[in-house]
């Protein structure tokens, strides 16, 4: 009888587990528009504002238009990881009116458009993914020292480069 008891409390807790592990992260993702709403900073390229090992959140919910100073998430063609940079300048596009924007890492000597696919001078609405709502200091080491030991493997690439703020969750 004890042993029944045991078992059942123990699959419990484990549906329970399974349940919090995936309903979390949906509830989270219809909550702010974006599939992976917390993401850890690998670069020092926001510095000192954001650092290396931050937790930065991410929403996409707002139909505001972007603005000069704003943090925004966009992922590019060529790289595998998405960035967290600065809106430096906004644009409007002549023909089509659609705004776009150019970024820059807040450590960074030079804007982004070395990041951006050639030939293309402003990141497309497209292009991002959403804004930070803001971020949490050291959260985000754990990710760090994942990503950096796999990087390290012997088949392992390079995701990050010291002059650009890459996350990942």
């Amino acid at each position: 009888m004890k042993i029944r008891h045991v078992l059942t409390q123990s699959v419990t807790f484990l549906v329970m587990v399974v349940a919090l592990l995936v309903l979390v992260p949906e509830g989270l993702m219809l909550v702010t528009g974006v599939k992976a709403p917390a993401m850890a900073v690998l670069s020092e390229s926001m510095e000192p504002g954001i650092k290396k090992g931050d937790m930065v959140f991410v929403h996409n919910k707002s139909n505001q238009p972007f603005h000069v100073g704003e943090i925004i998430l966009f992922k590019v063609d060529g790289f595998e990881l998405p960035v967290v940079h600065r809106v430096i300048e906004v644009h409007k596009h002549p023909d089509t009116g659609e705004i776009q924007v150019l970024t820059k890492g807040d450590n960074n000597s030079v804007d982004d458009r070395f990041l951006y696919p050639i030939g293309q001078q402003w990141l497309q609405p497209h292009d991002i993914i959403g804004r930070v709502a803001g971020h949490l200091s050291y959260v985000g080491w754990p990710s760090v020292f994942i990503s950096e030991a796999y990087m390290m493997l012997p088949n392992g690439r390079s995701t990050t480069t010291p002059e650009i703020h890459l996350v990942t969750m």
